[in-house]
């Protein structure tokens, strides 16, 4: 039922995105909702979803008393695959889209399944807007039992198909010295949406920490993990193949990738500036054969080594 409304309130801003500065009135509004969901459209539904429009994404659905026309200031920005609020709009906009058209295009549309984004990111969602702390079940994929886990949902955050929640862990703190509040990192843990058992929310509220920025924390990270406490970001610079120099250029190793430029073999030169963490390397081992690692030289090793052992294995 959530995630229905959900995409309602998505159908509405993206109506309305589309039809610019001049707007929709109520009855155009209406209308559509009636193609798209077979439905009518109160004027009282519509009030509820302009409101709730405005509390989930910070969206503002304003009407022109001379003309009685509903708009979305800045309407465009609305769709900047750059913005949180536009990812999310985009992200269920082809969601509905695919569910709309999959008995008219069945056969032809092929989409990778995310298991983890089933059945908890809903929920997890309305309790980081409602500020709610949740009791978890949770189980590690190198444990055979669960443990239960009070936290509060910072942000989630896709990762190679999966989802994963950014939290407080209230059990991790009290196992800390001097930890006070729920602004100390280092009692902020992130858990995979795959590996839930259950959960619930506990009927306590908190506030988020001043300034928490889920982008910021993952700045200099590639991956998943939270930087190693004492680690720094080094500058990582690789070479890769003229064809796959096009895939990095439409799709960027990291926010940070910058070409340098052009070297022998008609290969090209690129800079990141990361944390060099197990995910990196991972991820250069799967590139391995198109990008060459030229410095630092503990990262070129530790590449060099993971391939060695990958060798290995197939002798």
């Amino acid at each position: 039922m959530v995630s229905e409304l959900i995409g309602k309130y998505i159908w509405l801003v993206q109506t309305l995105s589309a039809a610019g500065e001049r707007g929709l009135t109520l009855r155009e509004i209406a209308d559509k909702h009636e193609r798209r969901y077979n439905q009518p459209y109160s004027r009282r539904t519509f009030n509820n979803h302009r409101m709730a429009v405005e509390d989930v994404f910070g969206l503002e659905i304003v009407c022109d008393r001379g003309t009685n026309r509903y708009s979305i200031p800045f309407g465009e920005e609305v769709m900047d695959k750059d913005k949180s609020v536009g990812w999310l709009v985009n992200t269920f906009t082809v969601s509905n889209l695919l569910t709309l058209g999959k008995e008219r295009l069945s056969g032809r549309v092929s989409v990778e399944d995310i298991p983890s984004g089933q059945t908890y990111l809903t929920s997890i969602m309305q309790a980081m807007e409602d500020g709610r702390e949740l009791l978890m079940e949770y189980r590690k994929y190198n444990s055979a039992s669960a443990e239960t886990l009070h936290i509060q949902p910072f942000a989630v955050k896709e990762y190679g198909r999966r989802w994963y929640l950014v939290a407080f862990c209230q059990e991790r703190a009290d196992d800390l010295p001097d930890v006070e509040s729920n602004s100390d990192p280092r009692a902020w843990r992130v858990y995979g949406l795959d590996r839930i058992v259950s959960l619930m929310e506990t009927g306590e509220t908190f506030k988020m920490p001043k300034g928490f920025d889920v982008d910021d924390l993952y700045r200099e990270s590639f991956g998943i993990y939270f930087p190693i406490e004492g680690k720094r970001s080094v500058t990582v610079r690789f070479k890769a193949t003229e064809a796959e120099s096009r895939y990095l250029r439409d799709l960027p190793l990291h926010r940070t990738q910058v070409e340098e430029g052009p070297a022998e073999g008609g290969c090209r030169i690129f800079m990141i500036r990361v944390i060099p963490e197990e995910n990196l390397l991972m991820e250069f081992c799967r590139l391995a054969g198109r990008v060459e690692v030229l410095e630092p030289e503990d990262v070129r090793s530790a590449v060099k080594e993971m391939l060695e052992k990958g060798y290995k294995n197939y002798q």
